[in-house]
């Protein structure tokens, strides 16, 4: 069977954690079983490369890689600067070339490049946003929560919750230079904090943390166009009917097959499972239900399909469900373990 392994980064400037927590999956059982810890300063979000071979995570020094090892265990490679105030969120592209890092305070995108051995290179580009938004203490000033690069490799867009909106640059492969070419305006207040595209290239899903809906874009392009086209189709919410005035929409994933997407909403304190049609791109929501835990910062879907873990930033905890998509639930499977402050989780298989 398949070997996977779990990296969940967490916060560690209170001490109680080092950083990345490194757990055994079993996916038969959909629960993890730690490892080991490796120490990273303030872990605030964890990737790996797409050839599975990588793990890369923010740090106050900017970006750690470490080598990913048959077993699991993690070697570290090399650490490089941003420039910049600590990100937080990051995203490789398809060739392994660039890894892109948003700032949420500092409203920086950075764009690194790296090695053929994983490693974090230099600075490839860097744009500061400007600007004035709309509300006091949160929406004051720009604050990138997402870049990701489009899976046609053309553009790179970049969500900014400060000011409201998408921004869309021409990427030059190259050189890996950002030029701005248009935005999706969002609506004042709404905060778009996380963007999933699907892997055709036909749709997007953006999610905002103050609005708490979650809005499908089509995506078309070609090669006489100077920007993409855009339209909107749908806006749904992230929250169920009976949901609570206080609520920020958080963290969003596909299953594996990306016929499911999973919103978790803090204040809330639940997931919500969508059905999605791969045609139309529409989301049908199954069903939003409690996590048993506070603050899901982040959701792990296993490789089955058929279980998540929901990784609870307040309660300093990660729960287990089993899903069941043709009933509409989502039911936990396992006791809770503890983990410090957890921000980020990626499940990664190491071995056949």
């Amino acid at each position: 069977m398949a070997k996977y392994m779990a990296y969940v980064g967490s916060y560690s400037y209170t001490g109680k954690a080092k950083g990345i927590t490194v757990f055994d999956v079993d996916v038969e059982k959909g629960i993890f079983e730690e490892r080991c810890e490796v120490e990273v300063n303030n872990s605030s979000y964890v990737i790996a490369s797409r050839d599975g071979k990588t793990l890369y995570s923010i740090a106050d020094e900017g970006v750690v890689a470490f080598r990913i090892l048959e077993n699991g265990s993690l070697s570290r490679l090399n650490s490089a600067t941003i420039n910049g105030l600590r990100g937080c969120h990051l995203a490789t592209e398809p060739e392994g070339k660039y890894l892109f890092v948003s700032g949420f305070h500092d409203g920086k995108t950075t764009v690194m490049r790296l090695g053929k051995d994983g490693k974090v290179g230099a600075i490839a580009d860097d744009v500061f946003n400007k600007g004035l938004g709309s509300v006091a203490e949160r929406n004051f000033r720009p604050h990138v929560t997402c870049t990701r690069r489009t899976p046609d490799k053309k553009y790179v867009l970049s969500a900014d919750a400060g000011m409201d909106q998408v921004k869309i640059f021409r990427f030059d492969d190259r050189k890996g230079k950002l030029q701005q070419v248009d935005a999706i305006r969002c609506d004042l207040e709404s905060g778009p904090r996380r963007f999933l595209f699907s892997a055709d290239c036909r749709f997007i899903y953006l999610m905002y943390e103050q609005k708490n809906v979650v809005d499908v874009y089509t995506y078309e392009t070609s090669d006489k166009d100077l920007v993409p086209a855009i339209e909107k189709i749908q806006t749904i919410s992230t929250m169920a009917d009976h949901a609570r005035d206080i609520n920020a929409a958080c963290s969003m994933r596909f299953s594996p097959d990306e016929k499911h997407l999973f919103v978790g909403n803090a204040g809330e304190e639940t997931i919500s499972i969508y059905s999605r049609d791969p045609e139309t791109g529409l989301l049908e929501q199954l069903c939003c239900l409690p996590v048993s835990g506070e603050y899901p910062k982040d959701i792990a879907v296993f490789p089955d399909d058929r279980h998540v873990a929901s990784i609870n930033h307040q309660s300093n905890t990660i729960t287990f469900f089993k899903l069941d998509y043709e009933k509409k639930l989502m039911v936990m499977s396992s006791r809770e373990i503890r983990c410090n402050e957890p921000n980020s989780c990626v499940i990664v298989k190491v071995a056949d």
